[in-house]
């Protein structure tokens, strides 16, 4: 499986805005410079969070982005299917259809074992990425990021927020 790019970029961005004070917003130019992306598309990504209601935007100059909701109440699953969507990863078409040792008329009532083993491994996936929340993150790159980094980081993010 793989995810679009911009899957990617709206989990560096969510927690770039996880650590936005309250009632400050990013524009879609500082994330987009701050990471090194083309604002064109990254504004995309943005867009699909702002639709599935994970990040509230404004217009303005000191306009942007900002979480809808705390850190540790968005999960990695709501980040990712904002993007991707909610279907599910495999889809079965059924080719043992086609196999010609079926006696005709022949029908299966159930799932075959190769989609209920690609279904069951879409919703283990799907169960960590809900068991890890925004403010996960933030810990993990808190602890993992220089303090000198964080620290010009976090500055960098609050010179350009309004």
């Amino acid at each position: 499986m793989i995810l679009k790019s911009q899957v990617e970029w709206a989990l560096h961005c969510c927690a770039i805005l996880a650590g936005l004070p309250a009632g400050r917003y990013l524009s879609t130019k500082a994330l987009a410079e701050f990471h090194g992306l083309p604002k064109e598309y990254l504004s995309k990504a943005l867009q699909s969070l702002s639709q599935a209601g994970l990040v509230d935007t404004t217009l303005g100059p000191s306009g942007g982005y900002r979480l809808a909701r705390p850190p540790a109440e968005l999960t990695f699953l709501e980040i990712v299917e904002a993007v991707e969507g909610k279907a599910r990863t495999f889809v079965c078409t059924n080719i043992r259809e086609n196999n010609p040792c079926r006696p005709q008329g022949y029908c299966e009532s159930s799932p075959c074992a190769v989609s209920r083993i690609m279904w069951e491994a879409d919703e283990a996936w799907r169960a960590k990425l809900r068991s890890v929340r925004l403010s996960d993150l933030t810990e993990a790159l808190a602890q993992e990021i220089p303090a000198e980094l964080w620290k010009n980081s976090f500055e960098w993010v609050l010179e350009r927020a309004g």
